[in-house]
């Protein structure tokens, strides 16, 4: 061997060597990332230890079960009721022949755009508001009021997978199986329900951690479920006990993840095909001009009903719509705009070495930094606040009701949305492209930042963009961790509705609703150009 070669095998042992130190570097800074967003929820066992023996008591006592039984009702009920609103939809708009079918897929999904909490504001407000002008409106609320409009703002989950899926489910399984004799029922239950299970019980799953997380809905029905019970014994000053019913009702989010695991990997009876033929059509004939009459109904109750309201309340005079001592300051914007800044940005680079990491490596480790920060986003917004209390409280009392730990929180809460974005786009990378710049004398650093950092910059700002929307809807964890004298617009709402100020709502409801509706935008947008790649294929 020639010294000339020698040299070049060195070179390439060192820079082999180097390469290996950076993924072992890189993968044990995911997993020391991962670790400080999951640490804060294991604070719950330490105020939970503190009970000693009471901690059976209160976790068996009637009252606390009778509320748990209520609130895994108040799951059932939604998430059924989700399923068969979102599901219909998703095949009326997917796969017949009824008209403007892109106008009703927004209609349809434009409800996840409006924060639940604000739709059950309009709705126990609206027949005060709507009385005066002859417009007959029911008096809602209870635990029937609370499944109804948490059903209107929760079912376009059901809706948006089950649509994906039934767009690139193969038409041509269909046809086989009506050439057989097959019944369009007994075609659809044996052929194409089979394949989209999944998705359905993916957003049957989306719905019912969202509902059992929710704060304000119940709240403003006046139905009394886990997170309004957890949050009474807190504000009682029984933080221990209220770390208990945490742990309990995060237990209860651990079983749902488990019952749709098993629904979503369970893929008997699906049938593999070779290629995609279009989507299938059904003609609904006469029936096609009727169709439209649920998406219609729909859209009316969750989109008019709250808009209508909120401008009622704009223009409104009287007792109740007075400003009173509560007047809105565009300050509360800048708050919520402020701190959902900085989750997006702090969201981003928490996720970045993750997201390479967990796309790039097939280690143990690597996989485990990508699923750890998932028990955060399935923790819901109360139970995560109250286990942030605690730790900053025993461990670091400078951050206790400050900006940082309100932050914090929100990536917590919400980094698993910039993980998936960021690490789909990085799967996306032809790694050809990387070799060449490495070939050409690039270090992996410089490589990174000429070609793979461009190419997946869509899914950064993706990522930052749904961090950033949801941290502005966000309220348990706003209520407890904000500073004080530190409003938000949720916060905001909140006040003027413990105090009856209906009309004062009315401006940060609207913003909100806009800011929200920028999701639905980046949701729609990805679909649309997905459906575009997949009709530009051969």
């Amino acid at each position: 061997m020639t010294i000339a070669e020698r040299l070049r095998a060195a070179g390439e042992r060192i820079a082999t060597d180097e390469g290996a130190a950076i993924d072992t570097g890189l993968t044990l800074l995911a997993a020391a990332v991962a670790a400080a967003l999951v640490l804060p929820l294991g604070w719950l066992l330490v105020d939970v230890l503190s009970l000693g023996g009471r901690a059976v008591d209160f976790a068996l006592a009637p009252v606390t079960l009778r509320v748990l039984a209520r609130s895994v009702a108040l799951v059932a009920v939604v998430t059924a009721a989700s399923v068969l609103v979102g599901a219909p939809l998703a095949v009326l708009t997917a796969q017949t022949t009824v008209p403007f079918r892109r106008l009703w897929t927004i209609v349809a999904a434009l409800p996840l755009a409006v924060p639940s909490y604000l739709g059950a504001f309009a709705v126990v407000s609206a027949h005060s508001a709507l009385d005066p002008f002859g417009i007959p409106f029911p008096r809602i609320s209870g635990f029937a009021g609370a499944a109804a409009v948490l059903t209107l703002y929760t079912y376009p989950y059901v809706f948006l997978t089950t649509r994906a899926s039934l767009l690139s489910l193969d038409a041509s399984l269909v046809e086989a199986a009506r050439t057989l004799n097959c019944s369009r029922w007994e075609a659809f239950r044996r052929v194409t329900l089979p394949q989209i299970a999944p998705a359905v019980a993916a957003g049957a799953l989306l719905v019912a951690l969202y509902t059992l997380s929710d704060f304000g809905t119940p709240n403003i029905m006046r139905v009394e479920v886990f997170t309004q019970f957890i949050y009474a014994r807190y504000n009682a000053f029984m933080r221990d006990y209220a770390a208990l019913l945490s742990l309990q009702l995060f237990a209860v989010t651990a079983v749902i993840l488990a019952l749709e695991s098993r629904i979503g990997a369970d893929d008997a009876g699906a049938y593999a095909s070779s290629g995609h033929r279009g989507a299938l059509r059904i003609d609904l004939g006469r029936w096609r001009y009727l169709a439209p009459l649920l998406p219609i109904a729909v859209g009316a109750l969750a989109l008019v009903l709250p808009v209508g309201i909120y401008g009622l309340w704009l223009v409104q005079r009287g007792p109740g719509y007075a400003a009173g001592s509560m007047a809105f300051s565009w300050s509360y914007g800048w708050h919520s705009l402020y701190v959902s800044l900085l989750a997006a940005g702090a969201s981003v680079l928490v996720a970045l070495p993750i997201a390479l990491r967990s796309a790039t490596s097939n280690s143990r480790l690597a996989a485990l930094a990508d699923r750890a920060p998932y028990v955060g986003y399935a923790a819901p917004g109360i139970v995560l606040a109250i286990a942030l209390v605690s730790f900053s409280l025993d461990v670091l009392p400078a951050l206790y009701k400050t900006v940082p730990l309100l932050v914090f929180a929100y990536v917590v809460r919400f980094v698993p949305q910039a993980i998936g974005s960021i690490r789909t786009s990085t799967l996306q990378v032809d790694q050809r492209l990387v070799e060449a710049a490495r070939t050409l004398g690039r270090s992996r650093f410089e490589a990174f930042r000429s070609v793979t950092l461009p190419l997946i910059i869509p899914g950064v700002a993706t990522g930052a963009a749904l961090v950033f929307l949801t941290s502005m809807k966000e309220l348990p964890a706003t209520l407890l961790l904000r500073p004080l004298r530190f409003d938000t617009l949720v916060t905001y709402i909140w006040r003027v509705k413990e105090a009856g100020l209906y009309g004062q709502a009315a401006i940060p409801a609207f913003v909100l609703i806009v800011v929200s509706a920028l999701s639905m935008a980046v949701i729609l947008a990805q679909e649309r150009d997905r459906n575009a790649e997949t009709e530009s294929r051969p």
